[in-house]
């Protein structure tokens, strides 16, 4: 089932009304990601106020999940002992099917029953598991063939898997809160999982008269309970002359399945005829009896519809991976529409927000985004992503009004482009809007360190060369900055020198390439138009943080830990547990000692986004943890470029990390994901300058694909993410394997053309006049609609406004299918799997036949 946007607080409020001091805690699985830690800070918040207990646990990964279904959901069961209550799942499970990986569902049983379990999940990563969105309701397989299914569910509230407001909590069941996209982009898929939910099944090879097989795949809506099929075969069409054949009920609606409308019309018009008109004489053949289509024909019929209806799923897994609206600011929305929302609240929405285009998810996947020119923080969603970061500004001027007496300071401030670094007074914790310069850290480091640092600036200037560090200096040489200035830390800078940075920016900075490096001036000479500009919070004298700067260092935290940064963070060091280097391994969930290394990591994170006066100092603390990633990203970066150890594979380009002094450091995917973000973008600016990329009419590509894999010692593995390289990367094995699959296609239509032809001919000569009229029929809505397809399929897409999306994930799961790889894909996101070091190579090599953006 999923919420529609408009009724996001129906089943909180629900839950505030059903809630009494007995009732269980309400269970908040919990992604180790800054986006889902900002919505479970913004969440918990909502349930302190209203007293609700809760219970929260952090899931590494799908190994994770199993385990939390096995020991905290499944007791909390009715079926088993329990009082039912709420699963919440922050970042969590939006792609599988989450009734079967908490294992909620018993096979055996006639109905599926959640036991009073209700699972309310918030996921920014798409395609959705259309199991959990149109399904995930308990009780949807009881009786279906004497009780009208949709009449049922509209009486508790579900239409077509869409929640209204007469639903009520009681049954449980899965529940997918809507971000806009479902009631949006999939009413085909709707229509498609509920017609192949309703249809009985069929055998393909039965009901083909010209020898095809069914190779479709096998849905994630075929997987449901169906009624079996007993069409008649070809001689009982001959024995049953005195009226139809035998036709099943839909389970539904208790129209006939197999009768189409014009059928149904037809037969109405000829009952009403004949019961005006003369009784027909003996001789003369009932209007029913002749225009009655045989099983055969209607057989036909619904595998063809069959087929459509799985093509239009298996298009929609197949597009790969993505990410839409951050669930921070989905849970933000929630506390809006309960007239909860304050300026803590907003923070945490903003920081989940900007923490998207740190770890590159953007709407074409993990990569490089194809935005990421614009200036300031613009660079994931296009924009609908830009349409969210103006919400939250204008939340920001709403919730935080101008002092009337400093409001033109302020403005003058605004409009000169002055970084703040400082607070209005001791007391002052609001929120202001910024012209953030893509600089890493710029607050807490020096001016050079953080441009040094920067992915943006650095892969344009080509910082890995002496002549990259030269351009560095002449840079800062024509904005009049010495090199005693740009090494002291930047609020210690002269003041003047800050005034007249910004403009100096815009002066010199294309000059280099790089536009996009500050927010261009407001339109209209003031500051009520600020697209690109950042969000800054200060808390008193004590700190002053933007939210890019949140973002980097609460990533860290997750990414890194304290025992990896050695001198960088002293409290809280806990010794890394080493994992058994069994071969069995790769294919099984990660060990207990997974998740124990990795939970000091996210308390302390959750901590440091705390909505007490402790947050900043915590944050604080852990600035050098930050500084310590962004440096070896750096120094393997730089390594791996000026070596020229990236090698260029059919499909992608492919650099392994297995030495160094930082290797441990990427073991972990975050960490290993942004320096894979770091080196595709540097590719992509050398591509681009050297004229290599390929010219698609008037585009060009963005960049080419990525994969970056990570010794682990201790566990004898390598961890590999596959990065996309934007919205124009050509795949070139994907434009071959599509040329040869029109290449077959057009051959097996003009075969088939043949077989048809050959076929009428026939029939012809040996069916009677009525079972020719009914093949005619037939034959000509199939030649319509396998001409619309052909047209369909001949369709440029580059004609299309077509985002090339992520599909490392699927690449990952056929390589494995087809080999001995031992392979474990645990990782929320598909496109970060851990292979055995032994069979990298084997792997690699069946994956550069594979299609890795599509």
């Amino acid at each position: 089932m999923y919420l529609p946007r408009q009724l996001i607080s129906h089943l909180y409020l629900q839950l505030l009304r059903s809630h009494h001091p007995l009732s269980p805690p309400v269970l908040i699985l919990v992604a180790l990601e800054p986006d889902a830690l900002c919505a479970c800070r913004i969440l918990t918040s909502l349930l302190k106020r209203d007293y609700i207990p809760h219970k929260i646990q952090p899931i590494a990964g799908y190994g994770d999940l199993a385990r939390a279904g096995e020991e905290l959901v499944r007791p909390m069961q009715t079926t088993n002992g329990g009082s039912g209550g709420v699963v919440i799942c922050l970042g969590v499970g939006g792609l599988v099917d989450l009734g079967e990986i908490l294992n909620l569902n018993n096979p055996e049983d006639e109905v599926e029953d959640m036991g009073g379990i209700e699972i309310w999940v918030f996921d920014a990563r798409r395609p959705w598991n259309l199991a959990n969105v149109f399904g995930g309701q308990a009780g949807i397989g009881q009786a279906m063939a004497e009780i009208d299914v949709n009449a049922r569910r509209r009486g508790r509230g579900v239409e077509k898997g869409c929640i209204t407001p007469a639903y009520t909590s009681k049954h449980g069941g899965i529940v997918v809160f809507d971000d806009g996209d479902i009631e949006e982009e999939l009413r085909d898929e709707r229509e498609a999982y509920y017609e192949l939910l309703e249809m009985p099944e069929v055998d393909d090879d039965e009901g083909s008269d010209d020898g095809s097989s069914d190779d479709d795949d096998d849905m994630a809506s075929g997987s449901k309970k169906r009624k079996s099929w007993s069409g008649r075969e070809d001689e009982d069409e001959s024995e049953d002359e005195d009226g139809p054949p035998r036709q099943r009920k839909r389970s539904n609606s208790g129209s006939s399945l197999v009768s189409s409308p014009s059928q149904r019309r037809r037969t109405a018009i000829n009952s009403s005829n004949s019961s005006r008109s003369p009784t027909p004489t003996s001789d003369s053949p009932s209007p029913e009896e002749a225009k009655q289509p045989s099983a055969r024909s209607l057989k036909r019929r619904l595998i063809r519809l069959k087929r459509k209806h799985e093509t239009v799923l298996q298009k929609y897994y197949s597009a790969g991976t993505s990410y839409s609206e951050p669930i921070s600011s989905l849970v933000y929305s929630l506390a809006s529409e309960l007239g909860r929302e304050d300026n803590d609240l907003l923070w945490l929405a903003i920081i989940g927000a900007s923490s998207l285009e740190l770890s590159g998810r953007t709407m074409t996947g993990v990569g490089i985004s194809n935005t990421s020119e614009s200036g300031g923080s613009a660079g994931w969603g296009g924009q609908r992503g830009e349409h969210i970061r103006q919400i939250l500004r204008d939340e920001v001027h709403r919730l935080n009004p101008p002092d009337p007496l400093e409001r033109d300071r302020d403005i003058r401030g605004e409009i000169n482009g002055v970084i703040p670094t400082t607070a209005r007074s001791p007391t002052d914790t609001s929120i202001r809007l910024s012209p953030e310069p893509r600089f890493l850290l710029v607050r807490h480091w020096s001016l050079y360190d953080s441009m040094l640092h920067s992915p943006y600036l650095a892969t344009r200037l080509h910082v890995w060369t002496e002549n990259g560090r030269k351009r560095l200096h002449k840079l800062l040489a024509k904005m009049g900055v010495s090199l005693s200035q740009c090494h002291q830390n930047y609020t210690h800078m002269d003041m003047e020198l800050k005034r007249v940075l910004r403009g100096r920016l815009l002066k010199y900075a294309p000059m280099y390439g790089l536009d996009g490096l500050v927010p261009p001036e407001p339109s209209g000479g003031h500051a009520s138009s600020r697209e690109g500009w950042g969000f800054v919070r200060c808390w008193g004298w004590k700190a002053c943080l933007s939210a890019t700067d949140v973002g980097v260092i609460v990533g860290a935290m997750l990414e890194v830990g304290p025992h990896e940064a050695s001198g960088a963070w002293d409290t809280k060091r806990l010794p890394r547990p080493r994992s058994s280097n069994d071969d069995t391994e790769a294919s099984s969930g990660p060990g207990e000692s997974d998740l124990a290394s990795l939970l000091p990591r996210f308390w302390s994170a959750y901590d440091a986004l705390s909505l007490t006066s402790e947050s900043p100092t915590l944050l604080m603390e852990a600035l050098p943890l930050a500084q310590h990633l962004h440096r070896a990203i750096l120094r393997t970066g730089t390594s791996l470029l000026s070596k020229h150890q990236i090698r260029h594979l059919r499909a992608f380009r492919i650099a392994v990390v297995k030495d160094g002094p930082d290797v441990k450091l990427f073991t972990n995917p975050g960490a290993l994901t942004k320096l894979a973000l770091w080196i595709a973008e540097a590719i992509k600016v050398q591509e681009r300058e050297k004229g290599d990329s390929v010219k698609i009419g008037r585009k060009r590509a963005a960049g080419t694909p990525l994969v970056l894999a990570g010794l682990d010692e201790d566990r004898d593995l390598y961890v590999v993410v596959g990065t996309g390289g934007g919205g124009g990367v050509i795949d070139f094995a994907a434009m071959s394997k599509r040329q040869e699959e029109r290449r077959q296609k057009k051959d097996a239509k003009e075969k088939k053309q043949k077989e048809k032809e050959e076929r009428r001919t026939r029939r012809a000569a040996e069916r009677a006049e009525q079972e020719d009229d009914e093949d005619a029929e037939d034959e000509e809505s199939e030649d319509s609609e396998s001409s619309s397809e052909s047209e369909s399929e001949d369709e440029d897409p580059q004609g299309k406004k077509h985002l090339l999306r992520n599909r490392f994930g699927i690449a990952f799961q056929e390589v494995v299918q087809e080999t001995n790889a031992r392979v474990r894909i645990d990782s929320f996101d598909h496109c970060v799997v851990e292979v055995q070091k032994d069979d990298l190579g084997g792997f690699l090599e069946a994956l550069s036949f594979r299609s890795v953006v599509g």
